[in-house]
């Protein structure tokens, strides 16, 4: 919304881009940044990032349902050279890991210890069991066997 200096009244537009700075030099890759979903796109969803400037999350890289409105926490993934920032739900590298192996821990507890997924389980089931890409979900398997955690069965995982 914003004040029409013209005829005095308020008015709304969805067309929210042109209200966002286009400078983001005060952002840098890995920070972890205030988000706001505000449109469904080809690509991914377009988020506003702390208010200010305008993002982008692609699609393959959503492990749970976002809506326009939705609030979200991220981490800033790359800034291009025409300043456009690519953002992501979850922390690059081995900071992502770790929590999402508390997350299968916290699973398997919840499911009496075992969990049916296994390396060769279809992405879509390691997502809506545990709302993950099967790339993270098989680094934090990796991390909690090596750990003595669990133990790898042929039809799943079970909490040692």
């Amino acid at each position: 919304m914003y004040l029409d200096r013209r005829t005095n009244r308020l008015v709304a537009s969805s067309k929210v881009s042109r209200f966002l700075d286009p400078d983001v030099s005060d952002l840098q890759v890995g920070d972890e940044v205030q988000l706001l979903a505000y449109e469904i796109t080809d690509l991914g969803v377009n988020v506003i990032i702390n208010n200010r400037y305008k993002g982008l999350i692609y699609g393959n890289e959503i492990f749970r349902t976002v809506q326009p409105g939705d609030p979200l926490i991220g981490y800033i993934k790359t800034i291009r050279d025409d300043n456009l920032v690519d953002v992501s739900l979850q922390k690059t590298g081995f900071d992502n890991v770790e929590p999402n192996a508390r997350r299968i821990l916290a699973t398997l507890k919840a499911e009496n210890g075992f969990l049916p997924l296994t390396d060769n389980s279809p992405p879509e089931a390691i997502y809506s069991a545990l709302e993950m890409s099967k790339k993270t979900f098989k680094k934090a398997i990796g991390t909690l066997y090596r750990e003595r955690k669990i133990v790898l069965e042929a039809e799943g995982i079970r909490l040692v």
